[in-house]
């Protein structure tokens, strides 16, 4: 893939460097005997909800076994990306965008996606006064990173409404990238218009703010039933190859950890509460977090046709030049636990 922009080809750069790293070493550098720690990335969103419980709960580490359990934390796709190519995690929950931008930088050779984690839970929200999509030419909206997914699905629908946008801010409608929490205290004294958010900002806006939802981007997608990849679980590629037994005891805890969120939502939403408590600070409330709980499902259905349509709509906004994703997914694993279980197995393409 070509980056296009001179912020996309320094984001180019990283993830080369990332990948000599992990070449020269890295987290599997002793791969040969089998790794004995797995590390694990995530977001502090609810988007992530499936991380954040099964750490939160232990339902990771119980599943691991012997194999001890390390995680980090980003803000967005393009930095876990990065982490994940230069060894420094050895899986991630991450969002379709940054998972295709990863495979076709490493020429499909660097990651696999073992499993969904997340459907729905983002939206474009914008300020009293802004009452229809009509009246955003000449505002200024925020995602939370040039190339993640959420910045993806905006340049998407700018492209859709026929609004001349660029990566430097400029056009008809302004695109201002910034962290999740600025976007927050931005919107909040008024520097910005908008934003298109994942859970729980999404919320936070609406609830705390007075923000006015727009677009709940599950409207978008009605050749899938509302559904669209959110959030997936992916793995680098020779920590699957060289560690399988490792990545199989991962899955077995995400699927449990799945299971149980969705027979148990509100002891979900006290798990998720209580792990971005000790993440961000705590400056969630209950209210927050169980109205992002009603804009999101989990399943660890990667829903493919979705991550082939983030594609197309990278590569019509200039992000990403055609790409091949034959072979992004790796599902044997998990499909072996589903049937193990009676249930019905998933697919990729």
């Amino acid at each position: 893939m070509r980056m296009r922009t001179s912020a996309l080809s320094t984001a180019a750069t990283a993830l080369a460097i990332g990948l000599v790293a992990t070449a020269c070493g890295g987290a599997d550098a002793d791969a040969d005997e089998g790794s004995d720690t797995l590390t694990l990335g995530y977001f502090p969103n609810v988007t992530h909800a499936p991380a954040l419980v099964g750490v939160e709960n232990g339902t990771f580490d119980e599943a691991l076994g012997d194999v001890e359990l390390s995680t980090q934390t980003f803000n967005a796709g393009p930095d876990a990306i990065n982490a994940l190519f230069s060894g420094e995690i050895d899986a991630t929950f991450i969002g379709p965008n940054p998972t295709i931008n990863g495979w076709s930088q490493s020429g499909g050779t660097a990651l696999r996606v073992i499993a969904g984690s997340t459907s729905q839970g983002a939206g474009l929200v914008a300020r009293e006064g802004i009452d229809d999509v009509e009246d955003l030419p000449g505002r200024t909206i925020s995602t939370p990173q040039l190339g993640n997914t959420q910045d993806v699905a905006l340049r998407w629908f700018a492209e859709e409404q026929g609004w001349d946008i660029d990566t430097e801010g400029g056009g008809e409608l302004s695109i201002l990238p910034q962290d999740n929490a600025e976007i927050v205290n931005t919107f909040a004294l008024g520097e910005i218009d908008g934003a298109w958010v994942p859970e729980p900002h999404l919320s936070r806006l609406l609830l705390e703010h007075d923000a006015e939802l727009l677009v709940d981007e599950k409207d978008l997608w009605p050749d899938t039933g509302g559904e669209f990849v959110t959030t997936n679980l992916i793995v680098n590629a020779d920590f699957l190859e060289e560690n399988p037994d490792t990545v199989r005891d991962l899955l077995r805890g995400h699927v449990e950890t799945v299971d149980w969120m969705n027979d148990n939502s509100e002891e979900a939403q006290e798990a998720t509460l209580a792990h971005l408590e000790a993440l961000t600070g705590g400056d969630l409330s209950p209210e927050v977090v169980a109205s992002a709980f009603d804009n999101v499902s989990f399943t660890v259905d990667p829903i493919a046709p979705s991550l082939r349509s983030g594609a197309e709509h990278a590569e019509a906004v200039g992000l990403l030049d055609p790409v091949d994703l034959e072979g992004i997914y790796s599902l044997e694993a998990l499909n072996e636990i589903l049937t193990e279980e009676g249930r019905e197995e998933v697919e990729g393409f």
